[in-house]
């Protein structure tokens, strides 16, 4: 299996955890969205301080650098990562979390959410990287798949929640752009680590300031918190981080958007909800995005071979 093919696989593995998380958010609706970032973030922590000296035990035997940096410039370069990575994932997450909050509706928050797939692209362009057609044809072939598996009846009126779930995808293009910029310089399980850390802090900071944190909100939804601490944030971010080192951040977010067909998917199988012609058309949509995205074409491959 080469790296490519590993990290594509990592990259939907990502998508499938964020995509049932949609649900456990949903059912976290009934607590503020500072406290329950708060209390998934720093279980988060938790998970992944056990994660770093596992991933130190298996480099030390492999022969491999392991441990925090010994440079002052690298310990640098890693704290700035992890603040610039934690505070865009603080201010995307917590403007879906109140989007979810405002309006329970998971299939317009993952459609929305999910436009990343054309801002990351085009805030790109603005970093002179310049995407093939192949890739932005891959783009336009998503959004129409998301347009149909998430929007069943239109937009209807634009919400309050809707412009917190627009600037929640600006905000999450920032964070992937982020992740795409650090993850060559540091340690990738660090990085998660360190960045869920400053999440931590700041939603809590938040929570007290703007909500009123209690341990029965906490308790009243601990399965949300532990399911969407543990496995979404825990195991999801730092997959992405570790598969997005040496990828296309466009066809990173092409994939990451698969979350909205495992969102319905898992809506239909643990909530019981019927999959209309439509929505299998739009997963079929997506999966000839991602798969566009992933292929070389015949001209393309012929002039790689020179």
């Amino acid at each position: 299996m080469n790296t490519q093919t590993k990290h594509s696989l990592m990259l939907m593995l990502c998508a499938f955890i964020w995509g049932t998380a949609f649900v456990a958010q949903s059912a976290g609706s009934g607590m503020g969205a500072y406290s329950f970032l708060a209390g998934r973030s720093w279980l988060a922590v938790l998970v992944l301080i056990p994660t770093m000296f596992a991933f130190d035990a298996v480099r030390k035997k492999q022969g491999q650098p392991y441990g925090w940096p010994k440079e002052k410039s690298e310990r640098k370069t890693l704290l700035a990562a992890g603040l610039v990575c934690g505070t865009f994932l603080f201010a995307a997450s917590a403007a879906q979390q109140m989007g979810i909050t405002l309006n329970p509706s998971t299939a317009k928050a993952g459609f929305l959410t999910a436009m990343y797939v054309v801002l990351v692209p085009v805030f790109g362009l603005a970093l002179g990287r310049k995407g093939s057609a192949q890739l932005w044809l891959s783009m336009v072939i998503a959004v129409a798949g998301l347009y149909l598996l998430c929007m069943k009846n239109g937009f209807g009126g634009i919400e309050p929640s809707d412009w917190l779930l627009i600037g929640c995808a600006v905000l999450f293009s920032f964070q992937i752009l982020s992740v795409d910029h650090f993850s060559p310089l540091v340690d990738g399980v660090r990085l998660s680590l360190l960045q869920f850390f400053v999440v931590a802090v700041e939603s809590t900071a938040a929570a007290f300031l703007f909500e009123t944190p209690s341990l029965a909100d906490l308790t009243a939804n601990a399965w949300p918190i532990v399911f969407c601490g543990v496995f979404s944030s825990g195991v999801g971010y730092t997959l992405q981080i570790l598969a997005q080192k040496d990828s296309n951040p466009t066809v990173v977010t092409i994939l990451l958007s698969l979350e909205s067909v495992f969102a319905v998917i898992a809506g239909a199988i643990i909530l019981h909800q019927h999959m209309t012609p439509r929505e299998y058309l739009g997963c079929a949509l997506m999966f000839l995005a991602v798969v566009l995205a992933q292929i070389p074409l015949p001209a393309k491959a012929a002039r790689a071979e020179k």
